[in-house]
């Protein structure tokens, strides 16, 4: 009796074995599925409401043509420091205005748009930022390539 009081207690259980029929004791074979539908066929739309017609949520949204209307509208340009060092020349300031300047396809509807720039690649010129955002890493690499940020 000794060895079993000194054995490690067990916290953990095996985990049930569903779906192995009817004798198993935990249900037929349709056992943790979802019996029937769509859950066993697939997964419905994203847009499904069942009945509700007049509404539903996709009712609610204001009407964008298109195949991606549902996805979220991106408000930020993103933009790298290899495209920088591509339109820029040594000791320029790098503004959302003279970045917009420089991009060839832009819309009006663009104008209205935040710029973020990322530390892709690597900055070879000292640059002056003013009033765009940057990220962490971005902010680092262009302090450390002697540029400046202004805000």
């Amino acid at each position: 009796m000794d060895i079993l009081s000194s054995l490690k207690k067990t916290t953990t259980r095996q985990a049930k074995r569903v779906g192995r029929g009817i004798g198993s004791g935990v249900g037929g074979h349709t056992t943790g599925r979802g019996a029937k539908g769509d859950n066993v066929r697939g997964h419905g739309k994203l847009t499904f409401d069942g009945t509700k017609i007049k509404k539903g949520w996709l009712k609610r949204l204001p009407l964008r043509r298109g195949k991606h209307r549902l996805l979220p509208q991106e408000n930020t340009y993103i933009i790298s420091f290899e495209q920088l060092n591509k339109w820029f020349e040594n000791g320029d300031t790098v503004s959302s205005q003279s970045i917009f300047e420089k991009i060839t396809r832009i819309t009006k509807k663009d104008l209205g748009k935040d710029i973020k720039i990322l530390s892709d690649g690597e900055i070879e010129k000292k640059l002056t930022f003013k009033d765009v955002k940057l990220s962490k890493k971005a902010m680092a690499k262009v302090l450390a390539s002697g540029g400046k940020i202004e805000s």
